[in-house]
């Protein structure tokens, strides 16, 4: 019989009376069941989270920093154990999920260090004006509170670290909430924190299902919401809570534009491989997979063919073997619609040339052409291995088939101009340029976010670490300075 495994509440290990199945969208086995928390155990976990902030943001620096080493430590010691539990719950194929943990380490070592010189405080003087003769500005940052953290499904671990990290470099408590959907690695990240000497109630792992999060969101005593996920439901969480700070990381449709002078055959092998690799490389499932190729005129005979044939040569199938590039999506569900997506287009005069054929939760690496510019799947975040291809006249008309979105989370751009490179960085209504490669390139150290509905507010360790905190300036008088 399957154990059940428990939540983290407060600090410490707790069960509900109700409990779900977590199972594996490649074939279906039970990979693991988990208590859900009662609405007394929320509370709970809220009223110790809000009590303790105080207590929290005074902690020494060396206190959470040792506690965020702890974690990036133990991370890496279990790193095959959580690429296992990652790959199983999620779908991802092993090598990814592997990749999945390296990148979690990064992100808790990343926090130790910022934690340790984060909030020195910056001195101002003021008598630039005579009436702050004798006077100094200090400016430190606080805390705005406790975080609710809302991770989603496709980085289990990782997206999971964005919002946990941050929080504790700060000293502001967090409640985390996994996704259902892959709540097990969420979980472990519990077990590690509750290795370390961080007080009770400065952290809890609630797996609370999508249903019972109204109230949470709802709750004043959360002032800082940080979501992963669709646009849909993170604007319905922020027109909720408007008097409430939230950070949306939220879709895109990530276009990777090949311009006229990246034209060598080594080059656009390059472009081929990485275009292929990662529209497909969590199974489409990434918010800054490729999902648009731009490319000019002048290379788009000679690219079409080479995408065609990488895409063709991504290997499918069991995520646990190592040999397997793209997986299963997250259910079959998921599946459909991307395969109605398909076929939407395809009945709109879309040219199919690689794939469009599904096989329960999975869905075979796509190519298309001639997508009409009013099929869902060249306006909506499709989250599925889907790619579709599109002739360009040009630099300008490249970058305006970019901005033709709602979406604006990071393109790539394949030139080797430097002009040109710094002409996208001024074009393109994105959050993230990236040049000479794919969209899909983020460190987890850089500032990470949208433009339009791709979101509010920055990821990235220093940067949601501003994002949950806010100034508060010490005016000191009668200074000699």
């Amino acid at each position: 019989m399957t154990s059940t495994h428990a939540f983290w509440l407060a600090g410490r290990q707790a069960t509900g009376e109700t409990a779900f199945d977590v199972t594996s969208p490649w074939d279906g086995r039970l990979v693991g069941r988990v208590s859900v928390p009662t609405e007394a155990q929320v509370e709970e976990a809220v009223a110790a989270a809000y009590a303790v902030r105080d207590e929290f943001a005074a902690t020494p620096a060396h206190v959470r920093a040792a506690a965020l080493d702890h974690v990036s430590k133990r991370l890496l010691e279990r790193t095959e154990e959580l690429a296992q539990l990652i790959s199983a719950e999620n779908g991802k194929p092993i090598k990814w999920a592997r990749g999945e943990v390296g990148r979690a380490v990064s992100v808790f070592r990343f926090a130790a260090e910022e934690a340790r010189r984060f909030n020195g405080g910056e001195a101002q003087r003021l008598d630039t004006d005579a009436g702050g003769q004798g006077r100094l500005a200090l400016t430190r940052r606080f805390p705005k509170g406790v975080v609710l953290g809302i991770a989603p499904f496709n980085f289990p671990l990782n997206l999971c670290a964005h919002k946990i990290a941050p929080a504790i470099a700060v000293g502001a408590p967090i409640i985390l909430k996994p996704a259902p959907a892959t709540p097990l690695s969420g979980l472990i990240l519990g077990e590690l924190l509750a290795e370390t000497e961080l007080p009770a109630g400065s952290w809890s792992v609630l797996t609370v299902p999508n249903e019972q999060m109204p109230a949470l969101v709802q709750d004043e005593r959360l002032p800082v919401i940080s979501f992963t996920g669709s646009d849909k439901v993170g604007y319905a969480i922020m027109d909720s809570v408007p008097r409430k700070h939230c950070t949306l990381e939220l879709g895109g449709n990530g276009a990777a534009v090949v311009l006229a002078d990246f034209a060598s055959e080594q080059d656009l092998d390059w472009a081929a491989t990485r275009i292929a690799t990662f529209s497909n490389y969590q199974g489409g499932q990434s918010c800054i997979s490729v999902q648009r190729v731009i490319a000019d005129a002048t290379v788009y005979d000679r690219l079409l063919p080479k995408i065609v044939a990488a895409v063709e040569a991504q290997v499918t199938g069991d995520p646990s073997d190592a040999a397997t590039d793209v997986g299963p999506l997250v259910s079959e569900d998921a599946a459909k619609r991307v395969e109605s997506w398909v076929e939407e287009a395809v009945r709109g005069g879309a040219k199919l040339l690689a794939g469009g054929k599904r096989d329960g939760a999975a869905y075979a690496p796509t190519v298309l052409t001639d997508v009409p510019a009013d099929a869902t799947l060249a306006c909506e975040e499709v989250f599925g291995p889907v790619l579709t291809v599109t002739r360009v006249q040009g630099e300008a008309e490249a970058f305006t088939a970019v901005n033709d979105s709602k979406y604006g989370l990071q393109a790539g751009v394949f030139t080797h101009d430097v002009q040109t490179a710094f002409r996208a960085h001024r074009a393109l209504e994105v959050g993230g340029v990236i040049v000479g490669d794919v969209p899909s390139y983020r460190a987890d150290q850089m500032p990470y976010g949208g433009a339009k509905q791709s979101g509010v507010g920055r990821e990235g360790v220093a940067f949601a670490m501003d994002d949950y905190t806010y100034e508060r300036v010490l005016v000191l008088t009668g200074l000699a300075l």
